[in-house]
């Protein structure tokens, strides 16, 4: 947030909670002056929050935070953002922002009408574990985003975790399939193993951390190990081991396809929200 521009240093979000809450405290970590930014919340207590923690300057309205804002990030429920957008029109059309959308499902497109012209905009699909700097998004550039306004949103939404771009905006649903979803997919293995700990005789207080550290480890060898998911499985899976017996099972039970299936039907909801959030 540095640069000859005032515009461009100051930078609003619309909409203060998790997500929003997350990436402030990424900014401020790396040492951001946080007295230049201003987000827009209508919860009076988050809003408090916000500008208690990080000293950011808080609204109530929208309009109020974004004046003089280049970067604007628009961090509202999908169901709410045609609402949050409205009030923004007139500041738009004056100050041509920059627009970062984390709102799932509502397309570029839309949120140029919403926002009255052919803005440059941004659509990111940041994942749950962003809340903790651990998180990966994944991001499309609209028309009219240049070099400075791809480096610019891969720098604010980097404080989630890591950044991966996408070529085409349909992708952004594989994204949501993938990364956005992911989250909870891992959880659900983390609830089936715990609960198959505790029936093989384990107490739980013993199967958490188990389970816990076991879904760690492997997640630091995927990311540290140099090898792709197949070679690590073959290593980690002697001939005629426990591992080769629980894996046929897995795969006498269709995992792959199920995965497959899973992925299918979550992008077919974000479809579904894209074509909701375009009516």
């Amino acid at each position: 947030m540095t640069g000859s521009n005032p515009a461009h240093d100051t930078l609003a979000f619309i909409g203060g909670g998790n997500m929003a809450r997350s990436l402030i405290g990424g900014l401020a970590r790396r040492g951001a002056d946080t007295s230049r930014i201003c987000v827009a919340e209508p919860v009076a207590a988050l809003r408090e929050a916000l500008a208690a923690d990080f000293g950011v300057q808080a609204f109530e309205r929208g309009e109020e935070a974004v004046a003089g804002a280049g970067l604007w990030l628009l961090a509202v429920k999908p169901q709410g953002i045609q609402a949050a957008c409205a009030p923004l029109l007139p500041a738009a059309r004056a100050q041509g922002p920059l627009v970062v959308s984390i709102a799932a499902g509502i397309p570029v497109a839309r949120l140029q009408e919403w926002l009255g012209g052919d803005l440059p905009v941004v659509r990111c699909m940041p994942n749950t574990p962003a809340l903790l700097g651990a998180g990966v998004t994944g991001l499309f550039a609209g028309p009219g985003v240049d070099a400075a306004g791809r480096q610019r949103a891969e720098d604010l939404l980097s404080n989630a975790g890591a950044t991966v771009w996408v070529a085409e905006e349909t992708l952004i649903d594989a994204v949501t399939a993938v990364s956005g979803s992911g989250p909870a997919y891992v959880f659900l293995l983390a609830e089936a193993m715990e609960a198959a700990a505790v029936a093989a005789g384990l107490p739980a207080a013993d199967a958490r951390p188990l389970v816990v550290q076991t879904l760690l480890g492997a997640g630091r060898m995927l990311a540290e190990a140099g090898e792709d998911p197949a070679a690590l499985r073959r290593r980690a899976t002697s001939p005629g081991g426990t591992p080769q017996a629980a894996i046929e099972t897995f795969q006498a039970g269709g995992f792959e396809a199920l995965v497959a299936a899973a992925g299918h039907a979550a992008r077919g909801r974000g479809a579904a929200l894209a074509s909701a959030g375009g009516a």
